[in-house]
């Protein structure tokens, strides 16, 4: 067997890389609560402080694949470490910013470490292949790949505590000592692998025309609900993206190293498993949009339950306990039916809990139950997917092949926002001088997320089985849907 052997405590290393996925994603929703008074804390207008959130998501979705990439090239623990050094700086000019432009600079910053913090989850779960005993790895895979998920549900509800009760200051500092934390944990436990694709060189070009073509595509996502889907600028960025992607597409096809091997993309086993990931991202993503706005919008409405921003918070926390409960769980299940099968259950429990929210999105408890089904079926999937990657990719390529499905997951997150955000603000009611989305918004929205369910297990359907004639596979025997082997 070629490679690093097994580590016997393991433990620690699946601890410090769940941690880092989990501060990672709760930077995303770090402002959340700060966003209706940016413009005041900031002296600016609403559209600039809408910068603060737009440009973390640009920097984020450039970072991931080329952090995938670099760990591939230069080692995985060495990427690990740097992905904490943004994470701190940005954080620090953040605390110390008193208007939008150094915000967005921090922020900025920020984006690039939650970029590469998201990339922290590929290269973490690259890193178990050589270092968790085969025993334990679709577990550990199925705690780290959720770990994203575990940090979006349970930031929003430390967040919105902190914004109630300290300085906004605070979350910043908080933010900086959480990545401070991670980096030490990363340089003290986990192991120095060597670079399975060491000697290759990294594809500038193919990074740069990538970040071009990414920006363009996201930035009309984000913005074209502001600007106007039929706009000029709207337009032009969905144009500039098509063109540059399908440059950057055919160069990729004709360079020797390539920063995505798109020939292992178009494999049918990566293919649609990253097609079910981006379903996945956006009916994710639906409720983390619905439910925060159900539980706050005033009873005067007949539909809002009048609950305030931390208990709105508090409300939605027991999702991501659950997610955090059901991930090990489905790592037997990964073990036992393989994990296109875990995929498909996964996909098919977030529909449930869309179906469910229909009859009790008028009770807090009820919103409470949804998010706990829903989000074990984000679990679920989370971890079945990087298993199905590695079963399908060269060792020298599963960190940047777990990067790309994660990229996927966010844009799914990207396109669930502003298509649910689209549906709401067409879909409105008056109420004492002010527009808010209505009842049937809000139900169209939960029929969308569970529609984007159903057609991602559908998708994982077509994921075709592996079939090799020897060898253990990493999630136990599964007979028709193996899960990753070790190199």
């Amino acid at each position: 067997m070629d490679g690093p052997q097994p580590t016997a405590r393991s433990g620690p290393v699946v601890a410090t890389l769940a941690l880092a996925g989990t501060v990672a994603a709760i930077m995303q929703t770090l402002v959340t609560p700060l966003i209706a008074e940016m413009p005041q804390i900031l002296d600016t207008t609403p559209s600039n402080a809408a910068w603060v959130v737009t440009v973390t998501l640009l920097v984020a979705g450039v970072c991931v694949p080329v952090s995938g990439r670099l760990g591939d090239l230069l080692g995985k623990r060495r990427m690990l470490l740097v992905c904490a050094v943004p994470l701190v700086v940005g954080s620090v000019v953040c605390a110390l910013a008193s208007s939008v432009v150094p915000m967005i600079v921090g922020r900025g910053l920020q984006g690039m470490g939650m970029g590469m913090g998201m990339g922290m989850v590929p290269l973490g779960i690259a890193l178990l292949r050589d270092v968790v005993p085969q025993e334990k790895l679709s577990g550990s895979i199925a705690l780290v790949s959720a770990s994203m998920g575990i940090g979006g549900a349970i930031g929003l509800p430390l967040a919105a505590a902190v914004a109630q009760y300290a300085d906004w200051r605070v979350l910043f500092w908080g933010s900086a000592g959480l990545a401070l934390l991670v980096g030490a944990l990363i340089f003290v436990f986990v192991p120095d692998v060597p670079a399975g694709a060491k000697g290759q060189r990294f594809d500038a070009p193919g990074a740069v025309g990538l970040a071009i073509g990414l920006v363009s595509l996201l930035l009309a996502i984000s913005k074209g609900g502001d600007w106007g889907w039929n706009s000029g600028t709207t337009l032009g960025l969905f144009a500039l993206a098509v063109v540059t992607l399908a440059i950057w597409g055919f160069y990729e096809l004709r360079t020797r190293e390539p920063l995505v091997d798109l020939r292992t993309t178009v494999r049918p086993r990566v293919l649609f498993t990253n097609a079910s990931s981006i379903l996945i991202g956006v009916g994710m993503y639906a409720s983390m949009l619905i439910a925060p706005q159900l539980l706050q919008f005033p009873e005067a409405t007949g539909y809002g339950l009048g609950q305030s921003m931390l208990a709105a918070g508090l409300w939605m926390a027991p999702g991501g306990v659950m997610m955090m409960i059901v991930s090990p769980l489905g790592g037997k299940l990964i073990n036992a039916r393989g994990p296109k099968f875990t995929l498909i259950c996964g996909a098919l429990v977030i529909a449930v809990g869309y179906g469910m929210a229909l009859p009790l999105m008028g009770t807090a408890w009820g919103l409470m139950l949804v998010g706990i089904v829903i989000n074990s079926g984000v679990g679920l999937a989370y971890g079945a997917m990087p298993a199905l990657i590695m079963s399908a990719v060269p060792v020298s390529e599963t960190a940047a092949a777990n990067g790309f499905n994660t990229l996927m997951r966010s844009l799914g997150t990207t396109i669930g926002s502003a298509v649910i955000g689209v549906v709401l603000a067409q879909m409105t009611i008056t109420l004492g001088g002010h527009t808010l989305a209505s009842e049937d918004g809000f139900r169209t929205g939960l029929l969308i997320g569970c529609g984007v369910a159903v057609a991602s297990a559908a998708v994982a359907l077509l994921i075709p089985a592996v079939r090799t004639g020897t060898g253990d596979s990493a999630a136990g025997k599964a007979p028709a849907d193996r899960a990753p082997a070790r190199a």
